[in-house]
């Protein structure tokens, strides 16, 4: 299946979790994708099992008896049904993006955006405090910041915000420079 595709399908599938476990207030939506995540990782961390739920030629049956033996005790009702829905219309196989999905769904409910800054240098706690404050209140959001360090862009910082990139750093102003000087 097509990355793009896939990532539509189980952006589809986790909606239609979320908008089921909005119905009952008293459905943790954290919990929710807590178990979304062990069932992948389940399936993920074994090859075997992987192999059973990614093969075509195994049937719906089978593999519903595997996750039943897996996933009925230790999982939330809600997911538990929702395994058997995706087993159902052959899907199972996209539930590791589907926790992807559901996770982005989440922090979208919960106006939280996930935020990757760049920097020449190990920022000090205190002033990636300063940052994230600073981005979150430009945003009108709750910010997760995943912080990185690459000594190539000689100083400043780069944002990645929800795809879209800010570049304030060095090395990017001066190769626009240099592409000025180039055009003449």
């Amino acid at each position: 299946m097509k990355t793009q595709n896939c990532e539509l399908i189980s952006k589809r599938w986790a909606q239609a979790l979320m908008e089921l476990a909005q119905e009952d207030a008293n459905i943790s939506k954290e919990d929710i994708l807590d178990d979304l995540k062990e069932v992948s990782d389940t399936i993920n961390s074994s090859d075997e099992l992987s192999n059973v739920i990614n093969n075509p030629s195994i049937s719906t049956e089978e593999k519903q008896i595997v996750l039943c033996k897996l996933f009925q005790n230790s999982v939330m009702p809600i997911v538990y049904n929702f395994l058997y829905a995706l087993n159902l219309r052959k899907r199972i196989d996209i539930i590791s993006q589907i926790a992807v999905e559901f996770q982005k769904e989440l922090e979208r409910i919960k106006n939280i955006s996930r935020v990757k800054v760049t920097s020449a240098i190990d920022l000090a706690d205190e002033r990636k405090n300063d940052i994230k404050n600073k981005i979150a209140e430009k945003l009108n959001k709750d910010v997760i910041v995943d912080w990185n360090v690459d000594n190539d862009i000689i100083a400043g910082l780069i944002f990645n915000i929800d795809e879209t990139i800010i570049d304030n750093s060095i090395r990017h102003k001066l190769d626009d420079l240099s592409n000025n000087i180039i055009k003449g």
